[in-house]
Protein backbone atom coordinates (compact mmCIF):
# COMPACT_ATOMS: atom_id res chain seq x y z
CA UNK A 1 0.00 0.00 0.00
CA UNK A 2 1.46 3.74 -1.29
CA UNK A 3 -0.48 7.01 0.28
CA UNK A 4 0.41 10.12 -0.74
CA UNK A 5 -0.53 13.46 0.37
CA UNK A 6 -0.84 16.18 -1.56
CA UNK A 7 -1.47 19.71 -0.73
CA UNK A 8 -4.36 22.47 -2.03
CA UNK A 9 -2.92 25.83 -2.88
CA UNK A 10 -4.09 29.32 -2.25
CA UNK A 11 -3.11 31.91 -4.82
CA UNK A 12 -2.31 35.38 -4.29
CA UNK A 13 -1.19 37.06 -7.76
CA UNK A 14 -0.22 36.61 -11.11
CA UNK A 15 -3.13 34.50 -12.12
CA UNK A 16 -4.14 34.30 -15.45
CA UNK A 17 -0.51 34.62 -17.04
CA UNK A 18 0.31 30.84 -16.20
CA UNK A 19 -1.27 29.80 -19.67
CA UNK A 20 0.98 28.51 -21.78
CA UNK A 21 -0.46 30.96 -24.48
CA UNK A 22 0.12 33.84 -22.52
CA UNK A 23 3.49 32.72 -20.46
CA UNK A 24 5.49 31.47 -24.29
CA UNK A 25 4.65 34.78 -25.82
CA UNK A 26 5.02 37.53 -23.03
CA UNK A 27 5.80 35.55 -19.58
CA UNK A 28 4.51 35.16 -16.44
CA UNK A 29 4.80 34.94 -12.84
CA UNK A 30 2.44 34.06 -9.78
CA UNK A 31 2.75 34.31 -6.17
CA UNK A 32 0.85 32.34 -3.74
CA UNK A 33 0.95 29.63 -0.78
CA UNK A 34 -0.01 25.84 -0.28
CA UNK A 35 -2.02 25.33 2.28
CA UNK A 36 -2.61 22.72 5.30
CA UNK A 37 -5.07 20.89 3.36
CA UNK A 38 -4.88 17.70 1.10
CA UNK A 39 -5.85 15.09 -1.26
CA UNK A 40 -4.99 11.76 -0.12
CA UNK A 41 -4.32 9.12 -2.76
CA UNK A 42 -4.09 5.26 -1.60
CA UNK A 43 -2.39 2.63 -4.59
CA UNK A 44 -1.82 -0.85 -4.46
CA UNK A 45 -1.50 -4.01 -6.81
CA UNK A 46 -4.89 -5.72 -6.83
CA UNK A 47 -4.76 -8.99 -5.99
CA UNK A 48 -5.55 -11.22 -9.74
CA UNK A 49 -8.98 -12.95 -8.19
CA UNK A 50 -11.18 -10.48 -9.93
CA UNK A 51 -12.75 -10.00 -13.18
CA UNK A 52 -11.30 -6.60 -13.76
CA UNK A 53 -8.10 -5.66 -13.74
CA UNK A 54 -8.27 -2.56 -11.99
CA UNK A 55 -10.09 -0.62 -10.25
CA UNK A 56 -10.73 3.25 -9.30
CA UNK A 57 -12.55 5.07 -6.45
CA UNK A 58 -13.36 8.14 -6.18
CA UNK A 59 -16.88 10.18 -6.54
CA UNK A 60 -17.88 6.61 -8.50
CA UNK A 61 -16.21 3.52 -8.56
CA UNK A 62 -14.82 2.26 -11.74
CA UNK A 63 -13.73 -1.75 -12.29
CA UNK A 64 -11.89 -2.07 -16.08
CA UNK A 65 -10.03 -4.74 -17.51
CA UNK A 66 -7.86 -1.99 -19.73
CA UNK A 67 -6.43 1.21 -18.33
CA UNK A 68 -7.82 2.97 -21.51
CA UNK A 69 -11.28 1.76 -20.38
CA UNK A 70 -11.09 4.34 -17.21
CA UNK A 71 -13.50 7.60 -17.41
CA UNK A 72 -11.38 9.64 -15.10
CA UNK A 73 -9.23 11.65 -17.58
CA UNK A 74 -6.38 11.99 -15.12
CA UNK A 75 -6.43 8.59 -13.83
CA UNK A 76 -6.23 7.21 -17.38
CA UNK A 77 -3.93 9.42 -18.33
CA UNK A 78 -1.37 8.60 -16.14
CA UNK A 79 -2.09 5.08 -15.94
CA UNK A 80 -1.80 4.89 -19.82
CA UNK A 81 1.56 6.88 -19.60
CA UNK A 82 2.97 4.44 -16.56
CA UNK A 83 1.52 0.77 -17.25
CA UNK A 84 1.97 -2.20 -15.19
CA UNK A 85 1.40 -5.46 -16.14
CA UNK A 86 -0.34 -5.91 -13.05
CA UNK A 87 -3.54 -4.76 -11.56
CA UNK A 88 -3.62 -1.28 -9.70
CA UNK A 89 -6.26 -0.51 -7.11
CA UNK A 90 -6.64 3.44 -6.55
CA UNK A 91 -9.00 5.02 -3.94
CA UNK A 92 -9.33 8.92 -3.67
CA UNK A 93 -9.99 10.81 -0.74
CA UNK A 94 -9.61 14.93 0.09
CA UNK A 95 -10.25 17.57 3.02
CA UNK A 96 -12.04 19.61 0.47
CA UNK A 97 -14.48 19.46 -2.08
CA UNK A 98 -13.27 18.77 -5.81
CA UNK A 99 -13.87 21.91 -8.14
CA UNK A 100 -12.99 24.47 -5.52
CA UNK A 101 -10.68 26.39 -7.22
CA UNK A 102 -7.89 25.20 -4.59
CA UNK A 103 -5.80 23.17 -7.38
CA UNK A 104 -7.74 20.24 -6.58
CA UNK A 105 -7.48 18.40 -9.84
CA UNK A 106 -3.57 18.91 -10.25
CA UNK A 107 -3.13 17.83 -6.81
CA UNK A 108 -4.78 14.61 -7.59
CA UNK A 109 -2.47 14.47 -10.80
CA UNK A 110 0.99 14.89 -9.01
CA UNK A 111 -0.35 12.66 -6.20
CA UNK A 112 -1.27 9.93 -8.75
CA UNK A 113 1.97 10.40 -10.41
CA UNK A 114 3.98 10.17 -6.86
CA UNK A 115 1.89 7.16 -5.82
CA UNK A 116 2.07 4.90 -9.07
CA UNK A 117 5.97 5.65 -9.15
CA UNK A 118 6.77 4.60 -5.87
CA UNK A 119 4.46 1.80 -5.84
CA UNK A 120 7.42 0.21 -8.99
CA UNK A 121 10.19 1.36 -6.18
CA UNK A 122 10.94 5.38 -8.01
CA UNK A 123 11.49 8.35 -6.03
CA UNK A 124 10.10 11.59 -7.74
CA UNK A 125 11.58 14.96 -7.01
CA UNK A 126 9.10 17.96 -6.93
CA UNK A 127 10.45 19.01 -10.42
CA UNK A 128 9.70 16.27 -12.00
CA UNK A 129 6.53 15.66 -10.71
CA UNK A 130 5.13 19.45 -11.10
CA UNK A 131 6.66 19.11 -14.98
CA UNK A 132 5.09 15.77 -15.88
CA UNK A 133 1.51 16.74 -14.14
CA UNK A 134 1.90 19.67 -16.42
CA UNK A 135 2.46 17.56 -19.76
CA UNK A 136 -0.27 14.82 -18.74
CA UNK A 137 -2.81 17.57 -17.99
CA UNK A 138 -1.90 19.75 -20.67
CA UNK A 139 -0.88 17.29 -23.87
CA UNK A 140 -1.99 14.07 -22.70
CA UNK A 141 -5.57 14.22 -21.54
CA UNK A 142 -5.47 17.78 -23.53
CA UNK A 143 -7.22 20.03 -20.59
CA UNK A 144 -7.27 23.79 -20.80
CA UNK A 145 -5.27 24.61 -17.93
CA UNK A 146 -2.70 26.53 -16.44
CA UNK A 147 0.77 25.45 -15.02
CA UNK A 148 0.26 26.81 -11.78
CA UNK A 149 -1.12 24.64 -10.05
CA UNK A 150 0.54 21.61 -10.75
CA UNK A 151 3.77 23.63 -9.63
CA UNK A 152 1.90 24.37 -6.31
CA UNK A 153 1.66 20.38 -5.59
CA UNK A 154 4.95 19.08 -5.93
CA UNK A 155 6.77 21.89 -4.29
CA UNK A 156 4.51 23.26 -1.68
CA UNK A 157 5.38 26.46 0.51
CA UNK A 158 5.18 30.11 -0.21
CA UNK A 159 6.89 30.71 -3.51
CA UNK A 160 7.26 33.07 -6.32
CA UNK A 161 6.83 31.21 -9.58
CA UNK A 162 8.25 32.51 -12.65
CA UNK A 163 7.06 31.34 -16.32
CA UNK A 164 9.68 32.11 -18.78
CA UNK A 165 9.37 32.28 -22.31
CA UNK A 166 11.05 29.38 -23.06
CA UNK A 167 8.83 27.17 -21.28
CA UNK A 168 11.03 27.00 -17.94
CA UNK A 169 9.19 27.53 -14.91
CA UNK A 170 11.69 28.65 -11.69
CA UNK A 171 10.32 27.90 -8.04
CA UNK A 172 11.56 30.58 -5.47
CA UNK A 173 10.42 30.32 -2.00
CA UNK A 174 9.79 33.75 -0.40
CA UNK A 175 12.28 34.38 1.68
CA UNK A 176 10.58 36.68 4.71
CA UNK A 177 11.12 38.58 7.32
CA UNK A 178 10.99 36.52 10.42
CA UNK A 179 7.33 36.82 11.69
CA UNK A 180 5.98 38.33 8.16
CA UNK A 181 4.93 34.00 7.02
CA UNK A 182 3.08 34.30 10.18
CA UNK A 183 1.27 37.54 9.90
CA UNK A 184 0.22 36.72 5.71
CA UNK A 185 -1.04 33.43 7.58
CA UNK A 186 -3.12 35.31 9.82
CA UNK A 187 -4.43 37.64 7.36
CA UNK A 188 -6.24 35.30 5.05
CA UNK A 189 -9.91 33.34 5.26
CA UNK A 190 -11.48 31.29 3.46
CA UNK A 191 -15.05 30.50 2.75
CA UNK A 192 -16.87 28.03 0.82
CA UNK A 193 -18.87 29.69 -1.64
CA UNK A 194 -21.14 26.18 -2.09
CA UNK A 195 -20.95 26.84 -6.04
CA UNK A 196 -18.38 24.48 -7.54
CA UNK A 197 -17.28 24.80 -11.23
CA UNK A 198 -15.47 22.55 -14.10
CA UNK A 199 -12.45 25.17 -14.56
CA UNK A 200 -11.11 24.66 -18.03
CA UNK A 201 -14.75 25.89 -19.19
CA UNK A 202 -13.41 29.71 -17.76
CA UNK A 203 -10.30 28.78 -18.56
CA UNK A 204 -11.04 28.09 -22.31
CA UNK A 205 -12.35 31.54 -22.69
CA UNK A 206 -9.62 32.89 -20.91
CA UNK A 207 -7.45 31.39 -23.32
CA UNK A 208 -9.60 32.76 -26.21
CA UNK A 209 -9.37 36.17 -24.72
CA UNK A 210 -5.27 36.32 -24.22
CA UNK A 211 -4.77 38.66 -27.04
CA UNK A 212 -7.55 40.53 -26.07
CA UNK A 213 -6.99 41.23 -22.86
CA UNK A 214 -3.87 41.56 -23.10
CA UNK A 215 -2.98 45.23 -21.04
CA UNK A 216 -5.09 43.38 -17.88
CA UNK A 217 -2.40 39.97 -17.86
CA UNK A 218 0.40 42.40 -17.90
CA UNK A 219 -0.87 44.15 -15.16
CA UNK A 220 -1.45 40.91 -13.28
CA UNK A 221 2.09 40.27 -14.04
CA UNK A 222 3.94 43.63 -12.56
CA UNK A 223 1.28 42.74 -9.55
CA UNK A 224 3.21 39.92 -8.81
CA UNK A 225 6.38 41.51 -8.96
CA UNK A 226 5.26 44.48 -6.95
CA UNK A 227 3.61 41.90 -4.36
CA UNK A 228 7.04 39.75 -3.85
CA UNK A 229 8.91 42.49 -3.31
CA UNK A 230 6.64 43.57 -0.46
CA UNK A 231 6.20 40.52 0.90
CA UNK A 232 9.98 40.31 1.61
CA UNK A 233 10.42 43.73 2.23
CA UNK A 234 12.21 44.65 5.70
CA UNK A 235 8.44 45.57 7.04
CA UNK A 236 5.74 44.56 4.64
CA UNK A 237 2.91 46.65 4.65
CA UNK A 238 -0.19 43.97 4.85
CA UNK A 239 -2.47 46.92 3.81
CA UNK A 240 -0.86 47.31 0.42
CA UNK A 241 -1.12 43.17 -0.16
CA UNK A 242 -5.11 43.74 0.39
CA UNK A 243 -5.73 46.90 -1.58
CA UNK A 244 -3.61 45.20 -4.81
CA UNK A 245 -5.55 41.71 -4.17
CA UNK A 246 -9.11 44.15 -4.07
CA UNK A 247 -7.61 45.44 -7.54
CA UNK A 248 -6.19 42.14 -9.23
CA UNK A 249 -9.94 40.56 -8.55
CA UNK A 250 -11.38 43.40 -10.47
CA UNK A 251 -8.87 42.87 -13.05
CA UNK A 252 -9.44 39.09 -13.34
CA UNK A 253 -13.51 39.63 -13.29
CA UNK A 254 -12.77 41.42 -16.93
CA UNK A 255 -10.76 38.17 -18.46
CA UNK A 256 -13.91 36.28 -19.14
CA UNK A 257 -17.23 35.76 -18.32
CA UNK A 258 -18.54 33.57 -16.04
CA UNK A 259 -15.39 34.51 -13.61
CA UNK A 260 -18.05 35.95 -11.19
CA UNK A 261 -21.56 35.82 -10.88
CA UNK A 262 -23.87 38.28 -8.92
CA UNK A 263 -24.17 36.24 -5.86
CA UNK A 264 -20.20 35.60 -6.02
CA UNK A 265 -20.30 39.59 -5.86
CA UNK A 266 -22.56 39.60 -3.38
CA UNK A 267 -20.17 37.62 -1.17
CA UNK A 268 -17.09 39.71 -1.93
CA UNK A 269 -19.40 43.00 -1.42
CA UNK A 270 -19.71 41.04 2.12
CA UNK A 271 -16.63 40.64 2.87
CA UNK A 272 -15.15 44.08 2.68
CA UNK A 273 -17.72 45.93 3.91
CA UNK A 274 -17.14 43.73 6.87
CA UNK A 275 -13.67 44.86 7.34
CA UNK A 276 -11.93 43.03 4.09
CA UNK A 277 -8.94 44.81 2.74
CA UNK A 278 -9.58 42.84 -0.67
CA UNK A 279 -9.47 38.78 -1.46
CA UNK A 280 -10.51 36.98 -4.23
CA UNK A 281 -12.13 34.18 -5.88
CA UNK A 282 -9.60 31.27 -5.76
CA UNK A 283 -9.55 29.22 -9.50
CA UNK A 284 -10.57 30.14 -12.53
CA UNK A 285 -13.59 31.29 -10.99
CA UNK A 286 -17.23 30.64 -11.36
CA UNK A 287 -17.16 29.24 -7.56
CA UNK A 288 -15.57 27.56 -5.02
CA UNK A 289 -13.77 29.16 -2.85
CA UNK A 290 -13.14 32.70 -2.18
CA UNK A 291 -10.56 34.40 -0.14
CA UNK A 292 -10.23 37.06 1.98
CA UNK A 293 -7.31 39.43 3.59
CA UNK A 294 -7.82 41.34 6.15
CA UNK A 295 -6.36 42.32 9.81
CA UNK A 296 -6.64 39.69 12.27
CA UNK A 297 -8.78 42.08 14.62
CA UNK A 298 -11.86 42.29 11.60
CA UNK A 299 -11.95 38.25 10.87
CA UNK A 300 -14.76 37.49 13.36
CA UNK A 301 -16.81 40.81 11.93
CA UNK A 302 -15.98 39.02 8.26
CA UNK A 303 -17.08 35.23 9.61
CA UNK A 304 -20.19 36.96 11.31
CA UNK A 305 -21.02 39.01 8.19
CA UNK A 306 -21.03 35.70 6.16
CA UNK A 307 -22.14 33.14 8.58
CA UNK A 308 -23.84 31.27 5.97
CA UNK A 309 -20.94 30.15 4.48
CA UNK A 310 -18.61 27.59 5.19
CA UNK A 311 -15.54 29.13 7.03
CA UNK A 312 -12.48 26.85 6.58
CA UNK A 313 -9.33 27.37 8.68
CA UNK A 314 -6.00 26.41 7.36
CA UNK A 315 -2.29 26.92 7.90
CA UNK A 316 -0.48 28.56 4.83
CA UNK A 317 3.06 26.94 3.56
CA UNK A 318 2.59 22.96 3.57
CA UNK A 319 5.08 21.07 1.95
CA UNK A 320 4.71 19.51 -1.38
CA UNK A 321 3.59 16.04 -2.40
CA UNK A 322 4.93 13.62 -0.44
CA UNK A 323 4.54 9.53 0.07
CA UNK A 324 3.12 9.41 3.92
CA UNK A 325 2.96 5.63 3.39
CA UNK A 326 5.11 2.91 1.82
CA UNK A 327 4.40 -0.36 2.08
CA UNK A 328 4.54 -1.89 -1.60
CA UNK A 329 4.40 -5.29 -0.34
CA UNK A 330 1.14 -4.96 1.59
Amino acid sequence: MIITRTPFRVSLFGGGTDYPAWYLENGGAVIGTTIDKYCYLSIRKLPPFFEHKHRIVYSNIENVTEASQIAHPAVRGVMTEYPTDYGIEVHHFSDLPARSGLGSSSAFTVGLINAIRALEGKISSAQFLGREAIRIEQEIIKEKVGSQDQIWAAHGNTNFIKFNQSGRIDVSKLIMRHGSHSLLNDHILLFFTGFTRIAETIAVKQIENVKRKHQQLKTLYQMALEARSVLQSKEPEFHQIGLMLNDAWQLKRELADGISTPEIDDIYEAGIRAGALGGKLLGAGGGGFMMFFAPPENHNAIRKALSNLIHVNCNIGSEGSKVVTYEPSS
